[in-house]
């Protein structure tokens, strides 16, 4: 009897058995665009919001972005936890720190674009997020994009390229700032 060799790889909170090719080597899984979306009762469960606009911002946007910053000036592969990696707050200091950090926090930002478009979200003044406005599509489209930007900038290990990507998230941030946030009459005007 012959046993096979089969891995369990973790994509996007699934398991998915890996089976070794004829070379030996595990065999990468289908891009997530492949695999069906999640059913219930045959049919697509909707997204759920569970932050308004403000707090998705500063949960996974604003700290996202700091990660990134960071390494426009400082080498992430410095940095080295001063104790349990696994216990940072800190992704610098973390478990999967330094560059790696730089690269998650990119990829974050990017997939985090996604969270913006989500019918149902609505500002912290209580106003509906304009996710049928075509300029914000195009803002949206914009951090995605700038988070991609960020992750082949740390993937350089380059603080120069890390520089110039950080202009890219800084200009994405500041289209959609300047339309949607930074206006006169403060709070009760944005989003509109």
């Amino acid at each position: 009897m012959r046993l096979r060799s089969i891995s369990l790889v973790l994509v996007f909170g699934a398991f998915v058995a890996i089976e070794p090719s004829s070379s030996g080597q595990a065999q990468t899984p289908a891009p997530a665009a492949a695999h069906a979306p999640r059913r219930t009762g045959g049919k697509t469960a909707p997204p759920q919001v569970a932050a308004n606009l403000a707090q998705l911002m500063r949960a996974i946007m604003f700290p996202n972005s700091n990660v990134i910053f960071f390494a426009q000036g400082k080498d992430p592969a410095d940095v080295k936890p001063k104790g349990d990696a696994s216990m940072a707050t800190d992704p610098l200091l973390g478990t999967f720190g330094g560059w790696a950090a730089v690269e998650n926090s990119s990829l974050a930002l990017s997939e985090a674009a996604n969270l913006l478009t989500i019918p149902g979200r609505v500002c912290s003044n209580g106003q509906a997020v304009p996710v049928n406005n075509a300029d914000w599509l195009t803002f949206v489209q914009g951090l995605r994009d700038a988070g991609l930007t960020a992750y082949q900038a740390a993937q350089s290990k380059s603080n120069d390229k890390m520089l110039d990507a950080a202009g890219v998230v800084t200009t994405a941030c500041s289209n959609c700032h300047d339309r949607y946030r930074d206006k006169p009459g403060g709070l009760a005007a944005r989003c509109k």
